[in-house]
């Protein structure tokens, strides 16, 4: 229930912050909310991947990451598409949100593209960030959800 709080919160909090005032107004302010953001984010998800306590609860922790890091890379594309001819199609948050899921997909639908250098950096930085923190992250969780699973019987046989 905790866990859908907070979910929720995230999703909240990226439709009501005021991200119109980051962009081209502000692009030192904007690059460097962007930057410390997924690097706190890439740490806390490396630190679940691990640490590997047996009364931590990495499904939850790991999963609200996900979710952050989701709502970090659509902040920063509708910053971007604030710039003119960073983005084609891209106009409000929900196109935002909607092109980080089809991105880290990898589905592509083709609507909504990247068409300046910036826009297309943070791009190639969300599919890296995608393939190097994500399935880390769902790797690790994966292996621990499957060890629980197996140690479960051994430990009921043990008693």
């Amino acid at each position: 229930m905790v866990r859908a709080g907070i979910a929720a919160a995230v999703v909240v909090a990226y439709f009501l912050l005021p991200l119109d005032h980051l962009g081209p107004q502000r692009p030192v302010l904007s690059w460097a909310l962007f930057a410390l953001l997924l690097t706190v984010v890439a740490v806390l998800l490396l630190r679940q991947v691990l640490l590997d306590r047996p009364d931590s609860r990495p499904g939850v922790v790991i999963s609200l990451l996900i979710v952050l890091s989701v709502h970090v890379f659509s902040a920063t594309y509708y910053a971007l598409a604030k710039e003119p001819g960073q983005f084609s199609g891209l106009h409000t948050r929900l196109d935002a949100l909607y092109f980080t899921v089809v991105t880290l997909a990898t589905v592509g639908y083709g609507d909504i593209t990247p068409r300046g250098q910036a826009a297309r950096l943070v791009a190639v930085l969300q599919i890296t960030y995608s393939f190097v923190f994500l399935t880390a992250a769902a790797t690790a969780l994966t292996t621990r959800m499957r060890d629980r699973v197996v140690r479960g019987p051994q430990r009921d046989r043990s008693r």
